[in-house]
């Protein structure tokens, strides 16, 4: 259970809030770089409680301004994309990619250059990177480099970046990630777990053996964590988490197969971006590879779109229920059911009212984190987390099985124990 003081902090993000001003300290990717055509219609972000314009000038560079035009307030997505910057269609400001008023043409022409020098305007930072625009919109001049996982560099085609939005503040769509608990009961369909067919599976483990255990170790960028099951043959099978606080989850993953990031980048209080990012370190990635960790669709900005809401109850199956499926929730994949489930909690769910058990123990250890983080930040502006580490190519989730008496920690991310039933087929 966390106070309702507690939970205010951990999920209030807008300007002045003790969450919001921490996270400004960071990165966030925030659209697809593939959305922004040069000279193309600017992009509306909302970011943290604030609306930006992203965009790329007609000579390829981006920009990330504040929506309102520094002038009257009309809205820059409906400016003209020229050489230099955005031209607002009501007067005809020009403001560039940093946010430099550059033009103000209704000023008298001897003092405009002048004039454009005064309007005072905020500056963000922009760059690309893994097939996404990121942005920094904290204080800094020169802000923090941006984080450096193993799929930062790769080239375009190993890596696919795919977002869905859910109404629901950002800590409900980052804890679904962090509950391994679940994937037994939310994600079991009929009675079978998508996945591998074989004669024993990953979807066959946490099918069986629906309650593990948790064992972490907390680390300057976050915590690791492993959700362990015993198996017959004196086995064990770990699923192993890296979790970058505050707002990155590296889901575990078998030997060969691709790797899946989330990343969870707060709109407002009462809405967040999942993004889902898939990669290959190998070889290119294939489309099918969108559909092969919990998305529904190929729309790569925009994947639940149609998910439905508390009115139609998410489109929830009752006669499929009483035929043996487990959520109702038919034909889609487990995201989508993650999605349902946060959004069903309400905009912002109270966590005064739980009551957690030993299945939550990793959903207790991220909140103590993050508020241990947030009132640092607050009392004297430490830096938590990304602030400390930026470099994380060491990092990587996996599963595995091992022999029983010995430790989840000794296995070598990047070495991992042989499984012939887990080849990527």
């Amino acid at each position: 259970m966390l106070s309702k003081v507690d939970n205010e902090l951990l999920t209030r993000v807008g300007p002045g809030t003790p969450m919001g001003e921490m996270m400004r300290e960071y990165w966030f990717p925030v659209v697809r770089s593939a959305k922004l055509e040069p000279g193309g219609a600017p992009e509306r972000v909302r970011l943290l409680g604030e609306n930006f314009v992203a965009f790329r000038s007609p000579d390829g560079s981006v920009g990330f301004i504040d929506e309102a035009c520094p002038h009257r307030c009309a809205s820059m997505a409906l400016a003209r994309n020229e050489d230099g910057g955005l031209r607002c269609i009501f007067h005809g400001w020009k403001v560039d990619a940093t946010g430099r008023v550059a033009d103000c043409p209704t000023e008298p022409e001897a003092r405009r250059d002048l004039f454009a020098s005064k309007v005072p305007t905020r500056r963000y930072h922009a760059r690309e990177m893994a097939g996404m625009l990121w942005v920094h919109i904290g204080r800094h001049e020169t802000p923090p480099p941006l984080p450096d996982f193993e799929w930062s560099a790769l080239p375009d085609d190993h890596i696919q970046p795919q977002r869905g939005i859910l109404r629901c503040n950002w800590l409900q769509a980052l804890e679904a990630t962090l509950d391994s608990a679940h994937v037994g009961f939310l994600h079991s369909r009929d009675g079978a777990l998508r996945g591998s067919q074989g004669q024993r599976s990953e979807s066959s483990f946490m099918r069986t053996y629906k309650t593990p255990r948790f064992e972490f170790e907390v680390r300057p960028y976050g915590f690791r964590e492993a959700a362990i099951r015993d198996l017959p043959d004196d086995e064990c099978y770990a699923r192993i988490r890296e979790v970058v606080l505050p707002n990155y989850s590296l889901i575990p993953r078998l030997p060969g197969h691709i790797g899946v990031t989330v990343i969870s980048v707060p709109i407002d209080d009462e809405n967040v971006i999942q993004w889902y990012l898939r990669f290959d370190l190998d070889r290119p990635i294939d489309t099918q590879a969108y559909l092969e960790f919990g998305t529904d669709s190929l729309d790569p900005d925009h994947f639940n779109s149609d998910m439905g809401d508390a009115s139609n109850m998410w489109h929830q199956d009752r006669a499929a229920m009483k035929a043996g499926h487990w959520s109702g929730i038919v034909g889609r994949t487990n995201a989508y059911e993650d999605f349902v489930v946060q959004e069903s909690m309400g905009p912002i769910v109270d966590r005064s009212r739980e009551f957690l058990g030993a299945a939550d123990v990793v959903i207790a250890l991220a909140r103590r984190l993050l508020l241990q983080a947030v009132k640092a930040h607050r009392d004297d502006r430490t830096v938590p987390f990304l602030g400390t580490e930026s470099r994380l190519t060491a990092l990587r989730a996996l599963s595995a099985t091992y022999p029983q008496g010995e430790s989840w920690k000794c296995i070598d991310a990047f070495n991992p124990p042989e499984m012939a039933w887990a080849s990527s087929g």
